[in-house]
């Protein structure tokens, strides 16, 4: 995620199960706000702890009289014990500031007093956001931040942030200060839903027998524009492909028969399966036009996580992009943990064009998916590969999009393509192909390739 060219634009990267399924294709453009109901699970409290950074070093004067050449005051918190945690991230005030320097963390396993090594934060997240002059990037709760990173439960924490020191070389340059107003954000996602039983083997599988009987008896578990209702089931479970092709046809208002190129529809973790608190986001939807194009990220909260777990990362990383970053929800559209599973992402509806913020200027029209996990030096699993393909097969096949193809996209303004500029995209694109940046890490970069020619087969091309 870090990006090669400095940007100041933005900062701040998913959607309600419908059942039956909401219209995704064929239907006016809706781009219009609408209220949300509330329908979390019990029991899924959670907490963040916001500690204000204090200076640990001052910069050493030097004697030629050169104060301004010398770095930036250090700033962190030396090692203390906390209230329960499991994510960890830094905040500043200016949403627009660049924290120049590094961020690193130690923390203390609760049970076994071991501390940990010292552990980068990714620092440069400001093209995870939504897209300048857009409700959500300007509603004045943004705030600047660092990616998240899993950690574990933990009971104590040291940070320190250090700014980045002057070039030698330009010796008219300055030493450029940290942002204003850091502070440690530490996340509690709180406990697992009971009816989600998690397990290493597949979280969405292990939860799909308890709700079968919910689709099987016809109970709706949405509104008729795709809000949820106290009924939604934990999971969604998966469809045959002459199904969900049958239903994809009957929204879409095609004739039967028509067989439009739409994949088989994944086993889906819901926001009720994984435990979204709905009473931390804001309490409306907005949508874009279509989903032409999906974005794939990787999440950088590093790999340090077991499957069973990764309804609580999401947690924490929909807490921390709520009430740390300020956003309106998470930003992700979708996730996909190492396993294989596919958790449902921002609220609004699966088939939903939601619109998201993971994509700084191309939020509009596209979808963002992250695989948890960090793949700058590590391999994505194949397992995590291929649920992104079944993912794209199915939601760009409910807009009739190839995974294959190009898209032409109109930029919102990022440090890659300026406002308005039209550019053209591959239909499954990586982070860094809208924006300059390393996510979504190489190693994944390298497989979207396969992934697209995975998608396009179980669409039927």
């Amino acid at each position: 995620m870090r990006a090669f060219i400095a940007s100041s634009i933005g900062v701040t990267c998913a959607a309600v199960l419908a059942l039956p399924l909401a219209v995704p294709a064929g239907a006016a453009p809706d781009t219009r706000t609408v209220p949300a109901e509330s329908a979390g699970p019990v029991d899924v409290p959670g907490s963040t702890q916001s500690l204000p950074m204090r200076t640990l070093s001052a910069p050493s004067g030097r004697s030629t009289g050169e104060p301004t050449r010398a770095a930036a005051p250090e700033q962190g918190l030396t090692e203390r014990e906390t209230h329960p945690f499991s994510l960890v991230g830094v905040v500043w005030d200016d949403p627009d500031a660049e924290l120049h320097g590094t961020v690193q963390v130690r923390t203390r396993a609760t049970g076994t007093g071991a501390w940990s090594d010292w552990q980068d934060l990714e620092t440069h997240n400001a093209e995870h956001s939504a897209d300048p002059g857009t409700a959500e990037r300007d509603s004045g709760a943004v705030r600047g931040s660092t990616a998240p990173l899993w950690v574990g439960d933990s009971d104590a924490v040291a940070v320190r942030v250090r700014p980045e020191a002057p070039d030698p070389q330009d010796r008219t340059g300055y030493a450029v200060p940290l942002p204003a107003g850091l502070r440690l954000e530490l996340v509690d996602p709180g406990k697992d839903p009971q009816q989600l039983p998690a397990t290493d083997t597949g979280t969405a599988a292990a939860a799909a027998g308890a709700v079968s009987a919910v689709g099987a008896q016809g109970q709706t578990a949405t509104t008729s524009d795709g809000r949820t209702t106290a009924l939604a089931p934990s999971v969604l479970p998966a469809l045959g492909k002459a199904r969900s092709e049958a239903q994809g046809e009957a929204e879409a208002g095609l004739a039967p028969g028509s067989r439009p190129y739409i994949g088989p529809r994944p086993s889906i973790v819901t926001r009720k399966g994984w435990g979204a608190d709905e009473k931390l986001r804001e309490r409306k939807f907005v949508y874009t036009s279509k989903v032409k194009a999906a974005f794939i990220h990787h999440s950088a909260t590093g790999n340090n996580y077991k499957c069973s777990q990764a309804p609580s990362v999401l947690r924490g990383i929909y807490r921390y992009h709520v009430k740390s970053s300020g956003w309106r929800d998470i930003g992700y559209n979708f996730a996909v943990d190492k396993c294989g599973n596919i958790y449902e992402g921002r609220a609004g509806g699966v088939t939903r064009a939601v619109l998201g913020a993971h994509t700084l200027g191309f939020n509009s029209d596209s979808m963002g998916i992250a695989v948890l996990g960090t793949f700058t030096k590590s391999n994505p699993p194949a397992a995590a590969v291929n649920a992104v393909a079944k993912l794209t097969a199915w939601k760009l096949g409910l807009f009739g999009a190839n995974p294959r193809g190009k898209v032409t996209l109109v930029s919102g303004g990022s440090n890659k393509y300026k406002k308005g500029r039209k550019v053209k995209l591959n239909v499954i694109s990586g982070h860094r192909d809208g924006f300059a940046t390393e996510c979504p890490g190489a190693r994944l970069y390298k497989k979207l390739g396969s992934a697209r020619t995975s998608s396009a087969k179980l669409q039927g091309r």
